[in-house]
């Protein structure tokens, strides 16, 4: 089926909250664009599937639980789900959206990638794969366009639930995803989990060391016919001097078998970090072969599912299967996971090709790598090497290259004696070695824990010989043991090493500085670093602006584990003052109080008069009630008290016509009657012809 989703989505409102911006890329599912969140004003990730899954109903519930999951996984290195949901024939995933390039970028304009560069990009998605791993989740696509790099440096895993809820939910029997990095068990239809994503780490971490995927045919199907059937080779085929830890490494993550890789991403990222700490700096900042180009990028890609293996090839592949490789040698991981017996124990990794027993001539015409000569030896394979080589010399010179000559029948009856008694010396030589001394069986004790005395102390009552290897270790402290190599109840032969981890005790990482940054921008920091926020303390600051980081404890510079919470005190800004009322009191009075206050009192230069406010006192204040900031002005207006008016003479004059004239004059009147006042005219007034106060009380006397 063809599929479209038309790009008219730039420019409109998806379920009345996600303004699309622009396209950003789109893929075997779905079309990704820059979106802007209007409900919280930031740009995400919109992820808009295709419509043949968009009206996929059980597709569409699945894809909801899976999201749901996914949205709970909250981890530095895993791209946060925001959101899920429907809007109309619109069906769409909402994803943090991290602005700078992913791990595809990099291969492309770089090629193959120093050792060191290749370990610390990988270390993350591992880390982050673990988390996921631990909480029941899978991913199924784990490829180069799926690690995203911000521009700050921050590596992420995207995608999380989505090729899961594809693989689940789908009734036609294909499978989606990019078929360089699929594990055999999801090529043949077979249940995967989380070592499937394993070996998708271990392709990308061979393309990253080598520029070149292992793999490669003209049709998809021949790719994934030699995921199947064919061997991942040491990247040292095509990077000589690489080292052949991480040879081994690669080839342990990529092992046909589940069962012989790793249990799961944290297992893996144990292994790789005990890697990068004893690599030498020459060995980790190797340089490829400045002919190794990058490695072509290999789109999404739908594969028939069958249950046959050999039925996989295309009409358009050849018709010879590729040679393989027998099942190689497995043994115990280290710090006790178990495995089957070693055959070659030349590697220290379980389920993988050692160097040495991979003949890259024998690989056939879709072999991972070109014609070129094995990797070297470890040391610990070379002195094996010599070892079963002097075995051979010593068999060789016992075999006797010519039967002994006819002689006297006594004589070759006491020769026979002689020789069943050197056999029977042998036996019993052989039978107490194997038996009672240092070739017998042992179990190893369990000596997690404990101190290194005490664990020597047991391997040696078990009759075993120990050295001892530090590593970080967050649960264990110092100076005990972390586990063994092989692990606890393991049984081997007692000349056998057993190699004790000790703990060196949590790995520390400075505190990064967090005062006079933004909590925002605190909290990216926070992040970058891998520690976790602890409590937020707001308190009011006369100089600081709010929210701006005031102090941090632990303090900057402090070592601490990864993880660590880190408590942070953030500024309110200055504290508000509420304004004081001084309307009323004296001049004197109000600016005291209004400075004890905190604040400015400042005196307006006009007076101005009123009836009711006496002289001296506030008429007045601006503001007159709320909140200022230490420092904030109250502008005070005073009082001139009341306006003097002059009181004119009404003495003969009709008591009514007086009062209406005086109070029109701002007076009050009082009028005392003579005789009854029957005349109704004024006899007398106080006062009269002078200079009162507004509002004075005048007194006629009306005969």
């Amino acid at each position: 089926m063809q599929e479209y989703v038309s790009d008219r989505l730039v420019g409109t409102l998806v379920d009345n909250r996600y303004a699309v911006r622009s396209k950003l890329a789109r893929g075997g599912m779905s079309t990704v664009y820059v979106a802007t969140d209007l409900r919280l004003e930031r740009d995400v990730a919109l992820k808009v599937l295709h419509p043949h899954l968009a009206t996929d109903e059980n597709f569409l519930g699945r894809l909801g639980r899976e999201a749901k999951a996914a949205a709970r996984l909250s981890h530095p290195h895993v791209v946060g789900v925001l959101d899920q949901g429907n809007d109309g024939q619109t069906a769409y995933l909402v994803m943090e959206y991290i602005k700078g390039h992913t791990l595809r970028d990099v291969i492309t304009s770089k090629g193959a990638l120093p050792p060191r560069l290749a370990l610390a990009l990988i270390d993350p998605v591992i880390e982050g794969l673990g988390t996921a791993h631990a909480a029941g989740m899978i991913h199924r696509d784990i490829k180069p366009e799926n690690v995203l790099i911000a521009d700050d440096g921050r590596i992420k895993v995207g995608d999380f639930g989505l090729a899961r809820a594809v693989t689940t939910s789908t009734s036609t029997g294909a499978l989606i995803g990019t078929v360089a990095y699929l594990s055999p068990e999801l090529v043949l239809g077979k249940p995967a989990d989380a070592r499937s994503d394993i070996y998708s780490v271990g392709i990308m971490l061979y393309e990253m060391l080598t520029g070149k995927q292992p793999f490669d045919g003209d049709v998809p199907i021949q790719v994934a016919y030699q995921h199947v059937n064919g061997r991942v080779g040491p990247p040292s085929a095509l990077v000589p001097g690489l080292a052949a830890e991480v040879d081994e490494l690669v080839q342990w993550c990529t092992d046909n078998d589940p069962e012989n890789r790793p249990v799961d991403g944290n297992a893996l990222l144990q292994e790789l970090r005990h890697i990068r700490t004893n690599l030498t700096d020459r060995e980790l900042d190797l340089q490829p072969p400045a002919a190794i180009a990058a490695g072509a990028q290999s789109p999404t890609e739908i594969i028939a599912r069958t249950n046959n293996p050999t039925s996989v090839m295309s009409p358009l592949a050849p018709t010879r299967p590729p040679r393989v490789q027998e099942q190689p040698w497995v043994q115990e991981h280290p710090l006790g996971q178990q495995r089957r017996p070693a055959e070659h124990p030349t590697s220290v990794f379980p389920g993988v090709v050692s160097p040495q027993a991979f003949d890259p001539r024998t690989a056939g015409a879709y072999g991972p790598y070109p014609d070129t000569e094995p990797a070297p030896l470890t040391k610990r394979a070379q002195r094996k090497a010599e070892k079963e080589a002097e075995k051979a010399r010593s068999r060789a010179a016992a075999t006797p290259l010519r039967s002994l000559r006819e002689g006297n029948p006594r004589r070759r009856g006491a020769l026979w004696v002689v020789v069943l008694i050197i056999i029977a010396l042998l036996a019993t030589g052989a039978g107490w070695f194997f038996g009672m001394g240092p070739g017998s069986p042992g179990t190893i004790p369990a000596v997690a824990n404990k101190t290194v005395a005490q664990a020597q102390l047991l391997l040696s009552e078990a009759g075993f010989q120990s050295s001892t290897r530090d590593i970080f270790d967050d649960d264990v402290p110092s100076g005990l043991v972390v586990g063994s190599e092989p692990g606890a109840g393991t049984e081997i032969r007692k000349f056998q090493p057993v190699a004790l981890f000790v703990s060196k005790g949590p790995q520390l990482f400075e505190l990064p500085k967090l005062t006079g940054l933004t909590l925002d921008q605190a909290k990216n920091e926070l992040n970058t670093a891998e520690m976790a926020l602890g409590t937020i303390v707001e308190q009011f600051d006369e100089g600081i602006a709010a929210g701006v980081v005031l102090a941090q404890d632990p303090a900057a510079g402090t070592a601490a584990r990864r993880g660590t919470p880190v408590a942070l005190t953030v500024s309110k800004g200055p504290e508000p003052i509420a304004v004081p009322s001084v309307v009323g009191l004296d001049e004197d009075e109000a600016v005291e109080a209004i400075e004890a206050a905190g604040l400015k009192a400042v005196v307006a230069k006009d007076e101005v008069n009123d009836r009711n406010v006496p002289r001296g006192a506030v008429l007045s204040q601006v503001p007159a009630n709320g909140t200022l900031t230490r420092g904030g002005t109250v502008t005070l207006t005073i009082s001139k008290g009341p306006k003097l008016v002059e009181v004119p003479s009404f003495i003969g004059k009709q008591a009514g016509e007086a009062r209406r004239e005086l109070e029109k004059l701002g007076f009050q009147v009082r009028v005392n009657n003579v005789l009854g006042g029957f005349f109704g005219t004024v006899r007398d007034q106080d006062p009269v012809e002078e200079e009162v106060p507004e509002g004075s009380v005048i007194t006629l006397t009306v005969v």
